[in-house]
């Protein structure tokens, strides 16, 4: 666990030292209606003036331990998505040591909710949303991508509300329309067993037992459920997904198994294994990042396509 805080912090700084520029932005709105730290979000506008922009959410990565790391999700991916003409927004949200699954991405879908409840205020245009994320953070955004018309789920004798009640617009949808995923966890169960890692996540103190609130393995259904593998089906959104193979903190077998299984689902998606690149460095380069915004922007397109039609 030491090790894991260590690198997270370090991560965390390389995120937070880019400056990006924005023409406007709003800092620590809260988007559930209270005054909780957790539920602040930020929006950055590009710099090229427009009468409203597509948005992507950007969530950061902390292996669910931190409530208030939002600006660290706005470091490469934040200048990446700005410069190619998104809004970007990073919300905050409950950490593992406030709630646990599902309370951590029902705040995720609430920011979405507010995002288009509040577009024209904040010059959003909510006909496009997409979502990213790093780590756990990806987890989020696959999450968010693959339940996005999910309200309860019931695996065995547990039945969970994936949605949630977060906020004053839960009358707004929280799809998103597109994800690209950095090295998420999306099948727990298997951390340990599907590929190399520096970690126990089978461990009773382990990020992700500690997010579920009991050791994964004596735990399996609310682990699946916890888990973006278990929602897929065809009505998903399309995917991008990008992992190291030397990654020693989430395995690249992580991405490599929710690949098949969005294939297997019929949904549209693509996975790049990026040679030598570990949990963060060497994997969110120029190259990589270029192909994030190439993506969103195909999809982005598509959308405006078919809403013509």
């Amino acid at each position: 666990m030491k090790r894991f805080s260590i690198l997270f912090i370090l991560l965390l700084g390389v995120a937070s030292c880019y400056s990006q520029p924005s023409s406007k932005s709003w800092k620590d709105l809260n988007y559930a209606g209270d005054t909780m730290i957790y539920h602040k979000l930020d929006i950055y506008l590009p710099q090229v003036q427009k009468a409203s922009y597509p948005v992507v959410l950007s969530i950061y990565g902390s292996a669910w331990m931190s409530n208030s790391s939002k600006g660290a999700a706005f470091g490469p991916l934040g200048k990446a998505l700005l410069d190619a003409g998104f809004a970007v927004v990073t919300p905050n949200h409950r950490s593992s040591m406030d709630a646990k699954f599902p309370a951590p991405m029902q705040d995720i879908k609430a920011a979405i909710r507010f995002v288009r409840a509040n577009a024209a205020k904040y010059q959003l245009d909510t006909t496009f949303v997409g979502i990213t994320g790093s780590s756990s953070g990806g987890n989020m955004a696959a999450m968010a991508g693959t339940s996005r018309y999910v309200k309860t789920f019931t695996l065995g004798n547990i039945t969970l509300d994936i949605e949630g009640q977060v906020g004053p617009y839960t009358a707004y949808s929280s799809s998103v329309d597109a994800v690209v995923d950095w090295f998420g966890p999306t099948n727990m169960l298997v951390m340990d067993s599907c590929g190399g890692t520096d970690f126990k996540h089978n461990d009773a103190n382990s990020p992700a037992s500690l997010y579920i609130g009991g050791p994964i393995q004596e735990n399996k259904e609310k682990c699946l459920m916890a888990s973006p593998m278990t929602y897929i089906d065809p009505t998903d959104p399309p995917f991008l997904i990008f992992h190291g193979d030397k990654d020693r903190v989430v395995p690249h077998c992580q991405s490599e198994l929710f690949f098949e299984a969005l294939q297997n689902g019929k949904v549209n998606s693509q996975f790049f294994l990026v040679p030598e690149g570990q949990h963060g460095p060497g994997v969110q380069v120029e190259k990589n990042l270029k192909m994030m915004v190439d993506f969103f922007q195909k999809e982005l397109q598509k959308k405006g396509a078919a809403s013509k039609k």
